[in-house]
């Protein structure tokens, strides 16, 4: 239950600028508390993922207000069957007021009221305040994240072909997934499509990886590290930060770096509910 001085509501367009400009300087004041990095390069990167969100339908954001002022957001992706946090951010003038926990809680019930068999979320490894606060709620850790920037790569892996994805590719991208993680993202890499983001390695003459993007904003599956090689090799741009590698895979990660990526900073995968180990080799985005 929220403190009685805060209040839950739904996140509006009209609330965009306001929200925008506290996950900026929050995200940044933790950041440059920690010596690291800004994850938002800027104002309008920050606006830019909240307007993202709040325009796309299979998003559900809230807005929080302390003592009648607006103080943060959150967003859930509730577009597959897990559903994705994030991001979240509190005005740093109202830290430790219990917003960001009401905010989470009040996902959490949400996930709950529709029966949604789980849900996921990455978070900064640097960050203790939030990791202990996610694992007070239930979170388990999942998959330590290795947060990848540098120039896109442009090179191709023999025998692995990547184009543009489309919707006839959809079936057998969910199929891959499914096999990986035991359910499917369809609607999320429709959104991928549309927006022109979306790619498919083949080998041997049949669909065998797929990313929404490379980066932040988007996953990746393959059947072999092969077709994660390609898929980043592929990009001609990263979108947000670089890709979270899984660091427990260390011929993927050692790949990355003998081609230039260097390491930004450690992530960490948690989740409630439904978690399958995964089969396959594979890339989250910063939602899981």
């Amino acid at each position: 239950m929220a403190p009685a001085n805060t209040k839950i509501r739904r996140a509006t367009r009209e609330d965009i600028d306001v929200l925008g400009d506290i996950c900026y300087r929050a995200f940044g004041a933790i950041a440059e508390e920690h010596s690291f990095p800004r994850e938002f390069p800027s104002l309008d990167a920050a606006v830019g993922v909240l307007t993202s969100m709040i325009s796309n339908p299979g998003f559900y954001g809230i807005a929080v207000e302390v003592d009648g002022r607006v103080a943060g957001s959150n967003f859930q992706d509730e577009r597959a069957p897990i559903a994705g946090i994030g991001p979240i951010s509190v005005d740093p003038e109202v830290q430790n007021s219990g917003a960001g926990r009401a905010m989470m809680q009040h996902m959490l019930d949400r996930v709950a009221q529709h029966r949604m068999p789980g849900v996921r979320l990455v978070q900064v490894a640097y960050h203790s305040r939030s990791f202990s606060l996610y694992t007070k709620l239930g979170f388990e850790t999942r998959e330590h994240l290795s947060v990848m920037i540098g120039s896109p790569i442009k090179e191709t892996i023999p025998g692995y072909n990547v184009r543009v994805a489309t919707d006839a590719d959809v079936a057998a991208c969910d199929r891959l997934h499914f096999a990986a993680h035991g359910h499917e993202r369809g609607r999320e890499l429709r959104d991928a499509i549309k927006a022109g983001t979306a790619n498919v390695v083949e080998h041997l003459g049949r669909i065998t990886g797929y990313a929404t993007a490379i980066g932040y904003g988007g996953y990746a599956v393959g059947e072999s590290n092969n077709e994660l090689k390609a898929l980043i090799s592929a990009a001609t741009e990263f979108a947000g930060c670089g890709p979270l590698i899984p660091s427990r895979n260390g011929e993927l990660l050692r790949w990355c770096y003998s081609n230039g990526l260097r390491l930004m900073q450690l992530n960490t995968l948690m989740s409630v509910g439904l978690y399958n180990e995964p089969r396959s080799p594979f890339i989250p985005s910063i939602l899981y």
